[in-house]
């Protein structure tokens, strides 16, 4: 391996949201989705040298922002995109919340799968629309999630919904949409007229033994006549999210004018002079090489993570991790309280891991596997004996 991804770097003491949040330095912090490894050399080096100019004022996004936006997707995700439809922002949740707030009026039903990503609930709410759960179906003897089409299509009918927000992967499952799942999706939004926002955060994070790759959900509408949006970033793959930068895809030019207008509306319209030297540098050959390692070593993590907890605690099931670096275990058996559990795991066993509770979800833990696998072995460990006591008090 070219890169040293076992390299622990010390982050407390740094303004990190992921461990200065937590007071308590023996707690290893295995919640927020932000990855403990450093970005891809190519990407320090071109912030490096921007930084070397010394000066930093107003900025104008050059042409080679878009123009790497565009081959990225093309080679390495067979979608051709034009120019004319990139919009930039700085996060892909501004972005999100911008085009809620484009494409809907107050009282609108905006939907999605649940559980999900936090910050969708509050994307939705603080946009004045009314927000529709669609619950995702859970088997735990097959450790799978699935779509239930006919209650997806009945929501659909009798809310009216307006826009419906799709994780592509998703976040927390973990699941990697299948082109009949995506396609089902779009014929039944086209039918029944509901725009598809589709947040693509997490597609550079694919288990390198699933046997198909991350669909971009655009050409997948646009064959089926789904009208639709989707929000990027190189943010995840690339342990970036700090410097701010985002990309929004839309074909349509009534969608865009009034996407650009919520974005200047929200004041998130300015990139700083490092996003996009950043997002150049994220999309070039050097960072492809970088972040194929990369996804090579967490989902090295994830087997090392499912092989410890499993010969420990065979009872609980794990989600498979398709996509993400955010392992979703089923821990119902143990108690009907996660978010008490996490909180009870944090205190006795230093070790932080989200609750189902913020996603909508009820007796699952997500757990960020995007680390050193010192860390990730000695955290695990202290989260199975987190696990192991919850068992005993049952």
């Amino acid at each position: 391996m070219t890169y040293d991804f076992d390299k622990v770097i010390s982050r407390r003491g740094t303004n990190c949201v992921k461990w200065d949040e937590c007071p308590d330095a023996d707690t290893i912090p295995m919640w927020v989705a932000d990855m403990d490894f450093e970005t891809a050399p190519c990407v320090t080096r071109a912030i490096q040298q921007r930084a070397e100019h010394g000066v930093f004022g107003y900025n104008l996004v050059p042409e080679s922002f878009y123009d790497s936006i565009i081959s990225w997707n093309r080679r390495r995700h067979q979608w051709s995109i034009l120019r004319e439809w990139l919009m930039y922002t700085i996060g892909v949740v501004p972005a999100v919340s911008a085009v809620i707030k484009g494409l809907t009026k107050p009282g609108d039903a905006v939907a999605f799968f649940t559980p999900a990503y936090n910050c969708f609930f509050s994307s939705v709410r603080n946009n004045g629309c009314r927000l529709v759960e669609e619950p995702l179906t859970w088997d735990a003897a097959s450790t799978t999630y699935s779509i239930d089409f006919a209650h997806l299509e009945e929501t659909l009918r009798r809310e009216q919904i307006r826009l419906f927000v799709l994780c592509n992967p998703h976040n927390p499952t973990g699941r990697v949409w299948r082109q009949d799942e995506l396609t089902r999706l779009a014929q039944l939004c086209r039918r029944y007229g509901a725009i598809v926002l589709s947040d693509e955060i997490h597609c550079e994070f694919v288990h390198p033994r699933l046997g198909r790759r991350y669909l971009p959900f655009a050409p997948i509408a646009e064959s089926e006549g789904c009208a639709w949006v989707v929000t990027n970033a190189p943010n995840k793959a690339f342990n970036i999210a700090g410097l701010q930068t985002a990309y929004i895809v839309a074909a349509d030019a009534d969608f865009r004018t009034r996407i650009d207008r919520a974005i200047n509306d929200n004041e998130v319209c300015d990139l700083n002079c490092f996003s996009f030297v950043a997002l150049e540098a994220a999309y070039s050959a050097d960072g492809e090489a970088w972040l194929d390692e990369l996804v090579a070593y967490i989902y090295a993590n994830y087997e090392l993570f499912c092989q410890m907890v499993h010969a420990e605690l065979p009872q609980l099931p794990i989600a498979p991790l398709e996509g993400t670096y955010l392992a979703w275990m089923d821990v119902s058996r143990l108690t009907s309280d996660a978010d008490a559990l996490a909180a009870r795991i944090k205190e006795k066993e230093k070790v932080w891991v989200n609750g189902s509770g913020m996603y909508g979800g009820k007796g699952f833990l997500r757990v960020n596997l995007a680390a050193p696998r010192s860390l990730v072995e000695e955290g695990t460990s202290r989260l199975i004996r987190g696990l192991q006591s919850a068992g005993e008090m049952k």
